[in-house]
């Protein structure tokens, strides 16, 4: 249970920064998606207290995660840690992200480029955490 919290606490922190620097690169590249995010009838402002959940995401889904590979580490072929937690991550994007992004392209009014950049920052955060499980809990 001792290396679950550990390594889902370190994942957690991992996957927040990943997810900051990929905000902040992705909103200089293409500057439209920050504008997606000010459309109030879509999101809530930064200002709304339910916002300070956006930055607890990332420990709970870490924690989670860490529960998931300590379960099927088994399953993940190789020996080599960074090979190991990329197929973790991609196999966490295929089976969870991608149908809840399918869900959110045809519920909401948003971006196919928003969508497109939601995928790619949980690949590369997911990617970081399975990293980080294959090596701290081999």
């Amino acid at each position: 249970m001792k290396k679950i919290l550990i390594s889902g606490i370190v994942a957690g922190i991992a996957m927040f920064l990943v997810s900051m620097i990929f905000s902040m690169l992705s909103g200089a590249v293409v500057p439209s998606l920050m504008a997606e995010y000010e459309n109030s009838a879509l999101f809530r402002p930064w200002s709304d207290p339910l916002m300070s959940l956006y930055f607890i995401y990332p420990f709970v889904l870490g924690l989670i995660l860490a529960w998931t590979w300590d379960k099927t580490k088994k399953l993940v072929p190789g020996s080599v840690f960074w090979k190991r937690g990329a197929l973790f991550g991609v196999a966490y994007v295929v089976i969870a992200v991608l149908p809840g992004m399918l869900m959110s392209y045809s519920g909401f009014q948003v971006s196919i480029m928003l969508i497109s950049s939601w995928i790619l920052g949980s690949l590369l955060q997911t990617i970081c955490a399975g990293m980080i499980y294959a090596k701290m809990n081999e």
